[in-house]
């Protein structure tokens, strides 16, 4: 049972999506409004990934199930909920969706000895993902919610995304709910998504805009990889393009196109994109350091000028209050600040929210949010066993 809603809650998080496993302790204030971080940990596996140019799914599942058990030990003790039992206990359970033999006797040992937390809630994201990542996270949440008998929900991750962007925060601990005006447009950007959704109200969603290729993040991880820059790419670019600045006003050789940015929809298109890069590459003999600066920073403003012109179409066209901007790539302060000069100077009177930098890449905190927003506004379903869903869709 989920607890009643005039009470203040706490919420174990687990995300496992891709690669980050990451844990926290939340606990909402009694109308969900405020919500405080009590535990958190994080540990990527990017530079495990880099010599792949991309995360390998299965590299990406034992990561997981090697770090799931430790993260949350140290998770529940920051949050001063951690408690060892003076004798340990049967479990009788098999675990039956953890097929790992390895994975399912460290779950099986952590709870034999773990009291049951005095949290209220598990919040796990089984969907949009790698799905053998996924089932890492889904599949521990099921276990512990068997075990101790708290009820577990299945969060969607681009919904923690969204969730993201209209929090407010001045210390990364406690972060407070925007008062948000409906309807919300939502940009959502990352390794794995680029798409535009309406929330016309809390939970209910519609589909505006999205790529019909490649997302945006994979686009510059792609570029990154072509220009000999390591994984993950966003960042990279992002170094190189900046080191051009000062000399944009006179130094322009280079020319991209910007894909679909005519066409009279909200869809997108990167792939081929990535395609003019490759070719613009093949047709130098040895890139210099001038050369990735002034490519980086090329397709970087390839890339905004379809953002910001797919954005201000969707605004135009739904009459949205709110935008709010998630996901990995929104990071990018290039990106940020041009979609904050679209709304402050033809969209003054909506409002703009985006995530702090920690909130930007995958985490739980924004994971346990989500689960708590939904648990208040009588939004959440248990389930007695979640599933994994890789497709998993918004809407």
């Amino acid at each position: 049972m989920i607890p009643l809603l005039h009470q203040s809650m706490k919420v174990l998080a687990i995300e496992t999506s891709c690669d980050e496993t990451a844990l926290a302790v939340i606990e909402s204030d009694t109308v969900g409004k405020t919500f405080s971080v009590l535990g958190s940990a994080l540990y990527s596996q990017a530079s495990k990934h880099a010599e792949y140019g991309g995360v390998y799914p299965n590299l990406a599942k034992r990561e997981h199930q090697e770090n799931l058990v430790p993260l949350t030990t140290k998770t529940l003790s920051e949050a001063g909920l951690l408690k060892t039992l003076q004798e340990k206990i049967t479990i009788y359970d098999n675990f039956s969706d953890i097929k790992e033999e390895n994975f399912r006797n460290n779950v099986r040992a952590f709870l034999a000895h773990t009291e049951k937390p005095d949290i209220d809630l598990i919040a796990v994201t089984y969907g949009p993902g790698l799905e053998p990542a996924l089932w890492s996270g889904v599949s521990f949440a099921n276990a512990l919610s068997a075990v101790w008998n708290i009820p577990a929900v299945g969060v969607n991750h681009l919904e923690g995304h969204i969730i993201s962007a209209l929090l407010d925060t001045e210390d990364n601990v406690r972060f407070t709910m925007h008062d948000v005006a409906f309807p919300v447009l939502s940009l959502l950007i990352s390794g794995g998504h680029t798409e535009l959704v309406l929330m016309e109200e809390w939970f209910s969603y519609e589909l505006v805009g999205r790529t019909k290729d490649d997302a945006v993040g994979e686009a510059y991880d792609k570029v990154a990889r072509l220009l000999g820059l390591p994984y993950p790419g966003g960042p990279h670019i992002e170094t190189y393009a900046a080191k051009l600045k000062p000399k944009t006003d006179t130094l322009k050789p280079f020319t991209l196109p910007r894909p679909m940015i005519h066409e009279q929809s909200c869809d997108f298109s990167f792939s081929g994109l990535k395609t003019a890069v490759r070719y613009m590459v093949e047709a130098i003999p040895s890139l210099s350091e001038s050369d990735k600066e002034n490519i980086a920073h090329e397709f970087q403003n390839a890339v905004r000028d379809v953002l910001v012109s797919k954005t201000k179409r969707a605004l135009d066209e739904t009459g949205a209050r709110t935008l709010a901007v998630g996901g990995g790539v929104s990071a990018n302060q290039n990106i940020r600040e041009a979609l904050h000069k679209l709304v402050v100077e033809e969209f003054p009177g909506i409002y703009f929210g985006y995530p702090e930098k920690s909130l930007t890449g995958d985490n739980a905190i924004m994971i346990g949010i989500a689960g708590l927003l939904r648990a208040h506004h009588k939004r959440t379903d248990t389930e007695k066993t979640l599933v994994a869903r890789g497709s998993l869709s918004l809407t």
